[in-house]
């Protein structure tokens, strides 16, 4: 598809992205540091309740937390709805997310190990959840002078992924739509001793059952087949929002050991639940990852 090709999608979803590209370019006018509270007020207290995601992310929240009252609950699923808003009009905000994030040290033992593969021009794979922003790692390790690219999920409203990929694909490294040609040109990438990021906690048909937050959950070992087949360096990353909801600070973990798909997928699950257990409000609960499909595989 040419950038000049007509998009294929309903009327239905025509008028969802018209409605969201008016309200972002409504925001996009706050300054920043409003911008960020803004959006996370409206996601929590309008859009989220509008659309059932507060609503999921409830539902999930007592799949996981039976015992916990269901009034904490119900606040859990606000503050989940409240850093989906702000991560969303960051991500749209790249370039002020960036320079508000320029003073950004990142952290961790893993950082020995990233600077280590630079020096060999071992690939790297970055790998991390939907927890915190996802992108504030990679814009801070971006203005360390690495190239970054990432393989990303498309949007099902493909009006909205249209101007949501730009996000992505404004700066940093090479960005791959999922898909044949993506993890080709993705592996690719990494082949020449590049470095990307991977979000893995996303349901995935054709994956394995990995127990996650005590549930199983199908789960793609692309992170660990793309490893295994290039000798690439897996670290898991995170960018950790701040009281202040605005700042992060970046941790960079050990990297994965190497072992079988299995292995490798469980020990990066573990680590995200991890971060989820510290802070279950920066994991985006709205995601269905515990949805499975109709014929799984053994």
């Amino acid at each position: 598809m040419t950038d000049d090709a007509p998009l294929s999608g309903s009327k239905a979803d025509w008028i969802t992205d018209r409605l969201l590209r008016g309200l972002l370019g409504l925001v996009m006018l706050v300054p920043y540091r409003r911008r960020v509270p803004l959006m996370g007020w409206i996601v929590a207290r309008v859009i989220g309740p509008v659309t059932g995601y507060k609503r999921r992310a409830a539902r999930h929240l007592e799949m996981v937390y039976p015992t916990m009252p269901a009034g904490a609950r119900a606040r859990l699923a606000t503050a989940v709805c409240n850093n989906f808003g702000r991560t969303l009009i960051e991500n749209y905000s790249w370039k002020a997310f960036g320079a508000h994030l320029a003073q950004t040290e990142p952290q961790g033992p893993g950082i020995d190990a990233l600077l280590q593969a630079e020096e060999d021009g071992k690939p790297v794979i970055f790998v991390t959840g939907h927890y915190g922003n996802h992108e504030a790692p990679r814009h801070v390790l971006t203005q360390m002078g690495l190239t970054i690219g990432g393989l990303y999920r498309p949007m099902s409203n493909p009006f909205f992924n249209d101007h949501y990929a730009k996000t992505m694909s404004s700066w940093g490294g090479p960005v791959f739509a999922q898909g044949r040609a993506g993890t080709i040109g993705f592996a690719k990438h990494l082949k020449s001793g590049g470095m990307a990021t991977l979000l893995f906690d996303v349901a995935n048909a054709g994956g394995i059952n990995i127990p996650f937050l005590g549930h199983p959950a199908r789960t793609a070992t692309s992170a660990a087949d793309l490893a295994n087949r290039l000798d690439a360096v897996v670290i898991p990353y995170f960018g950790v929002r701040q009281p202040d909801g605005l700042s992060f600070d970046i941790h960079v973990e050990n990297p994965i050991t190497p072992g079988t798909p299995q292995e490798m997928m469980g020990e990066m699950t573990r680590r995200l639940e991890a971060r989820i257990e510290a802070s279950p409000e920066q994991w985006f609960w709205v995601h269905r990852r515990w949805k499975q499909p109709r014929h799984p595989k053994s």
